[in-house]
C-alpha cells in the first residue's frame, strides 16, 4: 500500500529514503493547523494548572499600584513562559500584546498566548536593531500602534539564538513609542531546565512563583548611538539582576541565575 503513495523509482527498501519520508511525513503533521491548535490549546491549560496550583510573589509589592501603563515588558527567553499571568486583572490598564515569532514553534506560542487572553504580533527582530527581516518591520509598526491604542506590550531582549545579550529592538521601541522598558522575570521553584540554547525553564506545578520587576528605563527620542547602547546594555544588566533575584526567591538560596 505504501509502495503506491510514492513516485515511481522511490526505493523504500532503502534506510536513508524511508528516514527522509517519515521526516517529511513529520514535518507535515507538525505543521498543520489542527496539530498546532491542539498543542496551543494543551499548553495554556497546562500553564493555567502550573498557575492555579502555585504560590506567587510580587518584588516590589505594589509595582501594579505604580506603574504608569501602557509599558513594555521586557524578559528573557525560555523564562517568558508565565507572562501571560503578569497582569493582575484582565482590565483596560494591563491589557496587553506579545511579539511572537513566525517560526512554527511561534504559531503554537501564538495560540497558547490567545488562549490566555494575551493579544500577538508575529515578527522577529535582529540584534543590529533592523526589522527587515522575518516580519519584523511590519511587526514593528504593529507594537508602536498597539502601545498607542494603550496595549502593554510583552517582548523578549535577546533575539535568537544568543542567549542573554539583549537586541537594540526593544530599545528601539522604547524611543519611538515614548513607553518605558520595565525589565522583568518570572521564576519557579519547580522547574525543568532544559539545554538548548536559551536555557528554557519549563515551570511545574505546585511551585513557588516570583515575579521580580526593575525600575523603568526611558529612552529619548533624540538618544544618539552612544545612548542607545547605554540603554541597551542597562536593559541587558536589569533583566540579569531580575532574573537572578526572581530565583533567589524562589529557590531561597543566595543570587542564582540558571
Amino acid at each position: 500500500m505504501l509502495d503506491k503513495q510514492v513516485r515511481p523509482g522511490f526505493d523504500l527498501s532503502n534506510p536513508m529514503r524511508r528516514a527522509r519520508l517519515l521526516m517529511f511525513s513529520t514535518k507535515r503533521i507538525v505543521a498543520s493547523p489542527i496539530f498546532q491548535g491542539a498543542v496551543g490549546t494543551a499548553a495554556a491549560w497546562y500553564l493555567k494548572f502550573v498557575w492555579n496550583t502555585s504560590r506567587g510573589t510580587v518584588d516590589p509589592p505594589n509595582i501594579f499600584d505604580t506603574i504608569e501603563t501602557p509599558v513594555i515588558v521586557a524578559m528573557w527567553h525560555g523564562q517568558h513562559f508565565m507572562a501571560p499571568f503578569i497582569q493582575p486583572a484582565k482590565t483596560e490598564k494591563f491589557r496587553a500584546k506579545v511579539l511572537i515569532s513566525r517560526h512554527r514553534d511561534g504559531a503554537i506560542n501564538a495560540i497558547a498566548a490567545e488562549r490566555l487572553g494575551i493579544g500577538t504580533i508575529r515578527g522577529s527582530g535582529a540584534h543590529n536593531g533592523e526589522f527587515h527581516r522575518k516580519g519584523g518591520a511590519a511587526a514593528f509598526t504593529e507594537m508602536l500602534r498597539a502601545l498607542e491604542e494603550g496595549y502593554n506590550m510583552a517582548i523578549t531582549a535577546d533575539v535568537p539564538k544568543i542567549s542573554r545579550i539583549a537586541g537594540m529592538g526593544v530599545v528601539k521601541l522604547a524611543q519611538y513609542s515614548g513607553r518605558p522598558i520595565y525589565p522583568a522575570a518570572m521564576a519557579s521553584s519547580r522547574r525543568i531546565q532544559l539545554k538548548n540554547w536559551d536555557r528554557s525553564a519549563i515551570n511545574l506545578p505546585f511551585s513557588r512563583i516570583a515575579l521580580v520587576a526593575g525600575a523603568p528605563i526611558t529612552v529619548p527620542r533624540d538618544a544618539d548611538t552612544a545612548a542607545l547602547e547605554a540603554a541597551r546594555q542597562l536593559v541587558q544588566n536589569e533583566l540579569n539582576r531580575v532574573t537572578a533575584a526572581a530565583y533567589a526567591i524562589v529557590d531561597r538560596t543566595g543570587s542564582r541565575t540558571p
